[in-house]
């Protein structure tokens, strides 16, 4: 059975974007493989540095998934920064890892040029999330085509130790390229981003999730006259995310031959929205009433897989020439 990993950075409020682009897939995958999920704290520093909002997200991300599906007996879910291995893992990879390698890396070169100030955090990124993978001696990563080169330069880095220090240390893992999964437009048209705060929070207060859907800009035509391009219509877009698809076609339908107002589409979507993740919210706060549970979940889930990790740099150590600790 593959090990699969997956990290998740606590940056910010989950989406629907979010939900549909990355968590529900990666969420899927534990009933069909040996699971590793990790909050990627570590990571949130380069462009996190409030300690208080640090913590907060990273809670927060941890009642998001377990609400959304995460099962801790079916998965090993944990905070990066409870693996203390993972940074002397850094370390090791660091050593050989080229620099030319890290100035091609699109996500550096990207953030330098929208004006992010470099620093060695961000420069190292890569190397911390080899680090991540090659922990857990993982088989496959799942990722999105804009996130191959990532997984591209981890199999470079566990190709050049094991060259170093041996064949068979570290083990090289496997891209699975996600299924594509459309981007999702967020409030205005654009991919829903929180750039652009264009978002549709999961777990946002009924009246500004209300508010929020029922201000979508529409054009000036009225509810009477026909709309063939009707499949492009934003709230349609987002209806068939939530509704089923034969509810979601006859909106599509009534808009296209006309009859249909847009604040009716968008009342629909609303409560289309608003039950879709009804199950998600009770449990939500259920977790959130029970603070204990859940942080009982990342101790354990960090547990099972510090066993891991520790055989792991139990062999990097040895090949390498440093002492077992």
């Amino acid at each position: 059975m593959p090990r699969i990993l997956t990290g998740i950075t606590p940056s910010g409020t989950l989406h629907i974007g979010n939900y549909f682009g990355a968590m529900r897939p990666a969420i899927e995958l534990q009933a069909g493989g040996d699971a590793y999920y990790f909050i990627a704290d570590y990571h949130s520093m380069t462009a996190i540095t409030d300690a208080k909002e640090r913590l907060a997200f990273t809670r927060g991300i941890a009642l998001d998934w377990l609400a959304c599906g995460l099962d801790p007996a079916k998965a090993v879910f944990w905070r990066q920064s409870d693996i203390h291995e993972v940074c002397e893992l850094t370390w090791l990879l660091g050593t050989l890892t080229p620099m030319g390698l890290l100035e091609r890396a699109h996500s550096y070169k990207d953030k330098v040029a929208k004006g992010i100030s470099p620093n060695f955090g961000l420069f190292a990124y890569p190397v911390l999330m080899a680090a991540d993978i090659l922990l857990f001696d993982t088989n496959v990563v799942p990722v999105g085509r804009d996130q191959k080169q990532h997984l591209e330069m981890t199999r470079d880095m566990a190709i050049k130790f094991n060259q170093t220090y041996g064949e068979g240390t570290l083990v090289v893992p496997e891209e699975r390229i996600a299924e594509a999964v459309s981007a999702i437009p967020g409030l205005d048209g654009q991919k829903m981003s929180k750039s652009y705060g264009n978002t549709i929070e999961i777990f946002g207060d009924e009246k500004a999730l209300r508010k929020k859907i029922m201000g979508i800009v529409m054009d000036s035509r009225t509810p009477q006259e026909p709309k063939p391009d009707a499949d492009r219509n934003l709230a349609i877009q987002l209806l068939r995310l939530f509704a089923p698809k034969d509810v979601a076609i006859d909106f599509e339908n009534r808009l296209r031959a006309g009859g249909l107002g847009y604040g009716d589409l968008k009342k629909a979507l609303f409560e289309h929205c608003w039950n879709f993740f009804a199950p998600y919210r009770a449990k939500r706060a259920e977790l959130a009433a029970n603070p204990d549970y859940v942080e009982q979940v990342l101790r354990a889930g960090a547990l099972r897989a510090r066993a891991v990790a520790e055989k792991t740099m139990a062999r990097a150590r040895r090949a390498c020439g440093l002492r077992l600790i």
